[in-house]
């Protein structure tokens, strides 16, 4: 009987699993529109923290490694935000926005960009304390590069 009560839980957990990893139909235009903004918000907050990361890597602004230090936390935690705000799929609306419909159709593949974002801006958090100028450069390159990624793949130009 533990058996069975335990594939039936594995069954129902994996299920629940499969069902949370796929993104969700908006209901309606007013609830496209509202995941719309908030979706934008979560990157245009990213972006306003990525902005400086890349000024300072380009050597347009001085090395503040406290406000790297900020940054790539802010971009750390929000990064695992994304999809969570990311899992209406608002493609069948028309709403004002740069997102691909691969966002929803190639979960998977979108869902590991972000989880490479998440990696790349808390390997910048780690590499700013050693305090390597050269190294806190390249740590913010690869989080520019997960950006980038992303945008090539799911965002329209």
């Amino acid at each position: 009987m533990k058996k069975i009560l335990l594939g039936s839980a594995l069954i129902s957990s994996c299920l629940m699993v499969a069902v949370t990893a796929n993104a969700q139909q908006a209901q309606s235009e007013k609830h496209a529109n509202r995941a719309t903004e908030l979706r934008q918000s979560l990157f245009s907050l990213l972006g306003s923290n990525m902005a400086p990361l890349g000024a300072m890597a380009k050597g347009k602004m001085p090395i503040d490694k406290a406000a790297i230090e900020k940054h790539a936390t802010r971009i750390n935690q929000l990064s695992l935000m994304i999809n969570d705000y990311t899992k209406t799929d608002t493609s069948k609306f028309k709403v004002d926005t740069e997102a691909l419909e691969e966002v929803w159709s190639k979960r998977a593949a979108f869902e590991k960009r972000t989880d490479d974002l998440t990696s790349a801006s808390a390997n910048l958090i780690k590499v700013v304390s050693t305090g390597k100028e050269g190294e806190i450069k390249k740590a913010i390159g690869g989080i520019g590069k997960t950006c980038g990624g992303c945008h090539d793949d799911f965002k329209a130009d």
